[in-house]
């Protein structure tokens, strides 16, 4: 059998469980679960394997569940990923009703595509011609939400990182992997699979998190408000202070920062004697990110200052810079435009967003391309999938077409991109570097 013909079987296998795959992302989609808690996630994907005969373990970083796949001989391991994990958003029709997650980011989908990969390769046995293993990967927690439900769990010890990925990298999980592929749901595009940048480089921003505390002095109100200090007015004022610095920030650095208030007080007739922020500082590059970190501590303890309050900032590590391995991207965006011609596929954009994706490709080739079939605004009550197809089967069959192309001919590609990649950071390094972020 030639690559080709391999390549059509596995697409014609995945082809005939297009129902199922398409299943299973709807199966999500109605019972979305927020990181570190995808219970019923997990469940959906152990089934699977099960029915697959995968071998895998579970419970990795709290909800991961990961398979491997042996390879006809040795070689490169690449692992296909997909993630768990929702999105906060209690006005979309098919959010949880108690909890608020909704899938208004593609995540059932990615679980849907990467089960459709494995089915396909299973189904053709097309295991036996690869040189390496294939991993299926389900990790947890990418949507970095509920930084304080995250922080009590680091304290008791049960995770370090509150990203799914980080916690893995920092388990050993991804030790046994060489490269890695996932695809993500693009809504500007409905109808379109999107590659990475032709000239590779930094895909998306990093950004590093804060936890803020103002600490006032409650007193009455209406009776005797100067007897006490408005730790709201303090935050105000931080925020503000915030918004004086943004003409300080490089159009080319892409920095966001977007502070919310998750505790404005106690009762409206006490003054707000404690009030807590989150916020992240994001940039394209670490350099510009702590230098905006530091502006945004300053302009926080400026607002302290100015009414007598007292600030307690907490960093917290949040995300690398994605890097795209342009040869990976290569081969999927050729397979892309096989499948959906010239026209189906565009050059990917620069994405101020953040994934936890990136701090994987500062350690090991990997991308992060995207896929349509979603109409709406990411995050919000209007996303929605509007071609199932398209958002779960297309990139299944990309996906293992691309595990092909990696793994043929003794696994020539996969061993060429890992000869020239050149990692940022070793994993001691990385290490390192957040924990000196954390104190």
């Amino acid at each position: 059998m030639d690559k080709q013909t391999l390549k059509d079987t596995i697409c014609d296998a995945i082809e005939k469980r297009s129902a199922e795959i398409i299943a299973l992302g709807d199966y999500l989609l109605r019972n979305p679960e927020l990181g570190y808690k995808e219970i019923k996630a997990a469940a959906a994907v152990e089934k699977q394997f099960q029915t697959l005969g995968l071998g895998y373990r579970k419970g990795l970083a709290r909800t991961g569940i990961k398979a491997r796949l042996k390879g006809g001989s040795t070689g490169p391991t690449l692992a296909l990923l997909g993630e768990l994990d929702a999105v906060v958003c209690f006005d979309h029709p098919d959010a949880d009703r108690n909890t608020g997650a909704a899938h208004c980011c593609g995540h059932n989908a990615q679980i849907a595509m990467l089960i459709g990969a494995a089915m396909g390769i299973i189904d053709t046995q097309a295991q036996e011609h690869f040189a390496g293993d294939i991993v299926f990967f389900a990790v947890p927690a990418e949507e970095y939400v509920e930084i304080d439900f995250r922080q009590r769990l680091r304290a008791d010890g049960e995770i370090r990182f509150l990203g799914g990925k980080q916690e893995l990298l920092h388990l050993g999980e991804f030790d046994d992997i060489d490269m890695a592929l996932m695809c993500h749901s693009e809504s500007e595009t409905p109808g379109k699979i999107i590659r990475v940048p032709r000239e590779g480089g930094t895909g998306s921003n990093g950004f590093v998190g804060k936890s803020i505390r103002y600490i006032g002095k409650e007193a009455h109100a209406g009776g005797m408000p100067y007897q006490g200090v408005n730790a709201l007015n303090a935050a105000m004022l931080g925020m503000m202070a915030i918004h004086a610095n943004r003409e300080t920030f490089k159009d080319a650095d892409a920095i966001r920062v977007h502070p919310i208030i998750t505790k404005g007080g106690d009762l409206v007739n006490i003054v707000p004697a404690d009030v807590r922020m989150e916020t992240y500082v994001r940039g394209r590059n670490m350099e510009a990110i702590m230098d905006a970190s530091m502006k945004v501590n300053r302009s926080l303890e400026a607002g302290a200052m100015a009414v007598g309050a007292k600030v307690v900032v907490e960093e917290i590590p949040g995300y690398l810079p994605l890097r795209n391995d342009q040869k990976m991207a290569h081969f999927f965006a050729a397979n892309a435009i096989q499948l959906l011609g010239a026209e189906g596929v565009e050059e990917a954009r620069f994405m101020s967003g953040s994934t936890d994706m990136g701090d994987i490709t500062h350690i090991m080739p990997g991308i992060h391309p995207s896929i349509g079939g979603i109409q709406g605004r990411a995050h919000a009550r209007d996303y929605v999938m509007i071609d199932p197809y398209m958002a779960c089967v297309v990139p299944a069959k990309v996906m293992a077409m691309t595990a092909v192309d990696l793994l043929w001919d003794d696994a020539a590609a996969a061993k060429e991109i890992m000869k020239d990649f050149k990692p940022v950071m070793s994993k001691e390094e990385y290490f390192k570097m957040w924990e000196q972020l954390l104190g």
